[in-house]
């Protein structure tokens, strides 16, 4: 179970890809910009530093998939409850439902296992549940969920009719922010494909013509000028990066 869905930590596998990949790839970029193994070697090390920003990555896509299955378990509860079912019994019943869609290793089906345990074995209450795991997913739609549902049940209502509305209520803003961030996502491909534009070009001039761009290898004035167009190249990427991203 993830205590914290807003905190990535990588494993000793996730690690030494990132690392191994990561360095490669800056020591490769910077033996194009400047034909120096040594610099190369030595800019690599630049992957540490890099570390945050890619584990912030992993955690957009981990909330990511935690809304399209958290979906699908708000239209399995609302059944549920739909059918006269308490939520205690719904959330058992979403275990079977979801498993037919999900292995035991998504993160839906972790929350309900570890939910479906704790109802069975130690007769731990459906609310304190669902509370603990709005705090822990960092996810506003799945909180306000678990407080629409906690009012209800502490004020009384019609269970229901107010469960279902609110699972419409989300399932729609669900579907609104997935169509955002599908055009975002294609957009954000195409600035990605245009930063590596100048990288693909410098390749190719080193591969079919070096003669033409060997006086930017040689001297001081070389030197600074790919070291402008390594930092443009940078800047443009981040740029890119921080326009493409919508917060819905």
């Amino acid at each position: 179970m993830i205590r914290d869905y807003s905190v990535y930590e990588l494993n000793e596998k996730e690690k030494i890809i990132f690392y191994l990949l990561g360095y490669n790839g800056i020591a490769f970029v910077i033996y194009l910009f400047y034909h120096s193994p040594f610099l190369s070697l030595l800019g690599g090390i630049i992957i540490i530093k890099l570390r945050p920003y890619y584990e912030k990555i992993r955690v957009s896509e981990r909330m990511k998939k935690l809304d399209i299955q958290f979906k699908d378990l708000l239209y399995s509860l609302s059944a549920s409850v739909a059918s006269g079912r308490h939520m205690s019994e719904s959330i058992l019943e979403a275990y079977d439902n979801l498993s037919v869609m999900y292995s035991d290793d998504e993160l839906i089906m972790i929350e309900l296992a570890y939910m479906r345990k704790a109802i069975t074995e130690n007769n731990e209450s459906d609310a304190v549940l669902l509370a603990d795991f709005a705090e822990r997913s960092r996810n506003e739609d799945i909180n306000n969920f678990v407080q629409v549902y906690l009012t209800c049940r502490s004020l009384g209502g019609n269970m229901e009719r107010i469960i279902s509305r609110t699972s419409d209520i989300l399932t729609d803003k669900m579907n609104i922010k997935r169509e955002i961030k599908a055009i975002t996502a294609q957009k954000k491909l195409e600035g990605r494909l245009i930063a590596l534009m100048p990288l693909a070009m410098l390749l190719i001039l080193n591969i079919l013509s070096p003669s033409y761009i060997a006086l930017l290898y040689a001297g001081i004035s070389g030197r600074l000028i790919m070291t402008g167009c390594l930092l443009a190249s940078a800047c443009g990427v981040l740029l890119m990066e921080k326009i493409s991203t919508v917060e819905i």
